[in-house]
């Protein structure tokens, strides 16, 4: 995209040079609306993008505004240095390669700056994420993406707290996005039951108790499976489906007393351990 921007650029001018030189007007009118031509350019470029951009993403999931800053970061650095060039009589290339070596002093200056803003970049070129996503950093949050910008990510948690996270952090950590590629998700809860209840009972118990739950979907339909078969009970893991990750702490809370509705009215309880203390007897001679 820069390297057409360039192209173009360097067309125009040479017509605008040649109307420099015929005499209509001076030298620093000319390269004046050189410069100032190759900055609208730069800005209907970076509008053309970001129309593309709306128009090829979904509603709920826009693409990130760090990509379209990035976009139009770039077209109106290549503006610049193209404007540089002309009024200090240099080539384009050159006025580049002088503005990197000093990007290069200023970027070890504020290198912890420069790896949020390179892991901010990263994060919207790859999109691990976009703005609505709920999603789960390792160690850092889980919550509700409201803006990914140059440096940080904002995320709203379920307690309505703001997390602001460096994204050089979040670019360390694994990521779990509960809304990509699809909103719905499978969640499942661990219920241990006592040996005394057949597997197959236990299943047909926990299955008719969740027809009446109306959070989670029905359709997938919810399933039982074992997890492990061992001294202190059966555990069982109960696998349901849901339609957005907001509602994962309501419907486990749905889940859960449902299941111990049902187990109480049948008269089962979860295994448990009961221990006595038994004081010796005195013996009297």
């Amino acid at each position: 995209m820069a390297g057409g921007f360039l192209n173009l650029m360097r067309r125009i001018d040479p017509v605008l040079v040649a109307h420099r030189g015929s005499g209509r007007t001076d030298d620093t009118l000319s390269t004046s609306i050189t410069a100032l031509a190759y900055f609208a350019f730069a800005w209907l470029a970076s509008r053309v993008v970001s129309a593309a951009l709306d128009a090829a993403s979904p509603r709920n999931r826009p693409f990130p505004r760090l990509l379209r800053d990035l976009i139009a970061a770039l077209l109106f650095f290549v503006a610049f240095g193209a404007a540089i060039s002309l009024f200090l009589g240099q080539g384009a290339i050159g006025a580049l390669a002088g503005s990197g070596l000093i990007l290069a002093m200023l970027g070890f200056a504020i290198r912890n700056v420069v790896a949020d803003t390179l892991s901010g970049i990263a994060l919207g070129i790859e999109g691990p994420f976009r703005i609505g996503d709920w999603i789960d950093i390792d160690s850092l949050a889980r919550g509700k993406v409201i803006e990914i910008g140059w440096r940080t990510t904002r995320i709203l948690t379920r307690d309505s707290t703001y997390a602001i996270i460096p994204n050089s952090q979040i670019a360390r950590q694994r990521i779990i996005n509960y809304s990509a590629p699809r909103p719905q998700y499978r969640a499942q809860v661990a219920i241990t039951l006592d040996h005394t209840m057949p597997v197959g009972r236990a299943r047909e118990l926990m299955l008719n108790a969740l027809k009446n739950a109306k959070l989670i979907q029905q359709n997938p339909a919810p399933d039982v499976r074992v997890l492990a078969y061992e001294e202190g009970g059966i555990t069982y893991a109960l696998r349901f489906w849901l339609s957005r990750f907001d509602l994962d702490s309501d419907c486990r809370d749905e889940v859960y007393s449902l299941v111990d509705d049902a187990l109480r009215n049948k008269g089962y309880l979860a295994p448990h351990r009961r221990i006595e203390l038994v004081r010796a007897k005195s013996s009297s001679f």
